[in-house]
């Protein structure tokens, strides 16, 4: 992991000035002379800047966005606890974590971190910007921002603003968060109670009734207590407890919610869409729950060099990450490989 740090104030959208900025980012491969191998890949809500660890199978070697052939580029977003500036990080105007204190950040935030970073590395253009779910919201969000830069586009069950329906999952997200009695205390523990219920409520938005009753249904009818689906979502929560931080849940679902491709923009969602010219590929997954093929389909219908593939999976929402091979030789095969 490599760290950039901003020696300059930053400015958030909402003008909140973060007197320190510290960009935690992982690259592979080698940066050609022509600068015509950048693959940057964007994060979801609770991932790192390594994709070959979380995109496994995609990203990495022997895969289809491989370090032989490309300059791959992973970074943290912000707001995060995976080492770019977010709640858990010493605030240089009290020496102490900002913890509640840290202010609300956006997408496009994300992106103008990006942006100095993509500055730092002496990077002029990026062949393919890619990103699933959240990741998608920056992937869009920088298309439009640095539309010169960007050269194509890869987007999967994402979409250009924040459904009502998913506004209203991250609020019962952050009310089971916010009902935790240590919520806001001054610890990297606060709210662990919080967030293993709000994972607990985004699995079911992740997944879906079909893959439930296909994995998590009991055999035995006879069973009054301890059920498998209870005992799934319990372990699923206390798996990120251990890895994540309240703090930064709340604070980044609440980034999600105000994802709006037209906020500045004269707030015309099909009109920014017809701006985007860069050739795009999206995928959209039939048992996707949390951001449906509707919400795919509305970008390729409205974006004019965009062309949508639909996939079959299991796995709902979570399919962008677990159906490498499918993606694999579906974005391959637009890649011209």
């Amino acid at each position: 992991m490599d760290y950039f740090d901003y020696g300059s104030d930053f400015t958030l959208e909402n003008g909140t000035v973060l007197p320190a900025l510290r960009i935690a980012y992982q690259t592979y491969g080698t940066l050609n002379a022509s600068q015509s191998n950048v693959v940057w890949v964007c994060h979801a809500l609770t991932a790192n800047a390594d994709p070959a660890d979380w995109w496994k199978g995609l990203v990495g070697e022997n895969c289809l966005i491989n370090p032989e052939e490309y300059f791959i580029v992973g970074v943290n977003i912000l707001g995060s606890c995976y080492g770019t500036t977010g709640p858990t990080s010493i605030n240089p105007k009290t020496g102490e974590p900002y913890y509640s204190a840290f202010p609300q950040v956006t997408i496009r935030d994300m992106v103008e971190s990006y942006i100095l970073l993509r500055k730092h590395l002496g990077i002029d253009k990026i062949h393919l910007l890619m990103g699933g779910s959240m990741g998608g919201y920056q992937v869009l969000e920088w298309s439009v921002m640095e539309k010169d830069i960007i050269e194509k586009l890869f987007l999967i069950a994402t979409s250009p603003s924040e459904s009502a329906w998913g506004v209203a999952v991250h609020t019962a997200q952050r009310l089971a968060i916010e009902a935790d009695a240590t919520w806001q205390d001054h610890t990297p523990t606060a709210g662990a109670k919080g967030l293993k219920a709000a994972r607990a409520i985004g699995m079911l938005t992740y997944r879906n009734y079909s893959t439930f009753q296909e994995k998590q249904t009991d055999p035995d009818p006879e069973k009054i207590d301890d059920f498998k689906a209870s005992s799934y979502l319990n372990y699923q929560g206390d798996k990120l407890v251990k890895r994540f931080n309240a703090y930064s849940y709340w604070l980044l679902t609440k980034a999600m919610d105000s994802h709006h491709l037209g906020r500045g923009r004269g707030g015309d969602l099909i009109k920014v869409l017809q701006s985007i010219q860069q050739p795009t590929f999206i995928i959209g997954i039939h048992s996707d729950i949390l951001c449906p093929l509707d919400e795919q389909r509305f970008m390729a219908d409205h974006m004019p060099n965009a062309e949508l593939v639909e996939i079959d999976s299991a796995y709902g929402h979570d399919g962008f990450i677990i159906e490498t091979k499918q993606i694999t030789d579906y974005l391959g095969t637009w890649m011209g490989r």
